[in-house]
């Protein structure tokens, strides 16, 4: 592990954010930064200087993404370690946020190489910023799990998330994933879905779950999708007056009225069956 009183190295490796769709979104300082580095480390070379030619800048490219970067790595912080100046770029956005970077700022940092950050675009705060959901708190996920049975189980999970979430997602999946959002978080939840922030076509729709789902089963979304959902509610019951012990007086199986209560209420069915659980328990 690296000491604190070692010397910093010469280089520096600067995290630059980059525009998620407007190009004139890119801040003065990161323009002087990538006009100034000896190398720019990006995900897509041709993307990346698409983006430079539009601020006429030139300077050599390094692809640098999620399956090459193990290879990459060793040979940045040789170049950083001898004194070069290197700027990491992503394709759109903050490195490091659902995008490549995170190993290679902790790999400099452990070689005791200076990291500096460049702020500007994020698809994240842009969203949180506009999407008129309580913003004092929140969790972003990126995108959700592909797998089905994974991707059940996040949700589950996030149901009883009491911070506003952000989610990535494909524009393909828009419609699919909203739907499976309202059954297990509620029909009702807040929800804005923003698309192509800062571009031509930029929209934000805002709704309850199951509005969102309809709408964009009958709408083909396009373009780079973020969904903003409020937090769950403190006390989810105390909206119907009906409890778990209710409906199992009623005849149904514990699991049964837990899954009904989560569908009604906008809770996760495992909490309010591990509730449920601990209630008898401490009852017995």
């Amino acid at each position: 592990m690296a000491s604190l009183d070692e010397p910093a190295a010469v280089g520096i490796l600067y995290v630059v954010a980059t525009p998620i769709g407007n190009l004139n979104d890119l801040s003065s300082r990161a323009r002087d930064i990538l006009s100034s580095v000896d190398l720019i480390a990006c995900e897509d070379t041709r993307r990346t200087g698409a983006m430079l030619a539009a601020h006429m800048i030139r300077k050599p490219l390094l692809s640098y993404f999620e399956h090459n970067e193990k290879r990459r790595i060793p040979e940045l912080i040789a170049r950083l370690k001898r004194g070069a100046h290197i700027a990491l770029v992503t394709d759109a956005g903050t490195p490091g946020i659902s995008d490549p970077g995170f190993r290679l700022v902790r790999e400099a940092h452990r070689e005791h190489v200076r990291v500096v950050a460049i702020p500007g675009p994020s698809a994240v705060a842009a969203a949180l910023s506009i999407a008129g959901i309580p913003t004092d708190r929140f969790v972003f996920e990126g995108f959700l799990p592909t797998r089905a049975g994974a991707r059940r189980k996040l949700l589950d999970e996030l149901a009883s998330e009491r911070r506003t979430i952000v989610i990535y997602e494909a524009a393909r999946r828009l419609a699919e994933t909203l739907r499976e959002m309202a059954v297990t978080m509620g029909a009702d939840r807040e929800a804005a879905v923003l698309r192509e922030m800062t571009k031509t076509h930029e929209e934000t729709v805002r709704g309850p779950l199951g509005e969102l789902a309809a709408h964009f089963e009958s709408h083909q979304a396009l373009g780079e999708v973020t969904i903003v959902i409020a937090g769950a509610p403190e006390v989810w019951p105390a909206r119907t007056g009906i409890d778990v012990e209710t409906l199992v007086e009623a005849g149904m199986s514990l699991k049964d009225a837990s899954a009904l209560i989560a569908r009604i209420e906008g809770g996760s069915r495992r909490e309010i069956y591990q509730r449920a659980l601990r209630a008898r328990s401490s009852r017995d």
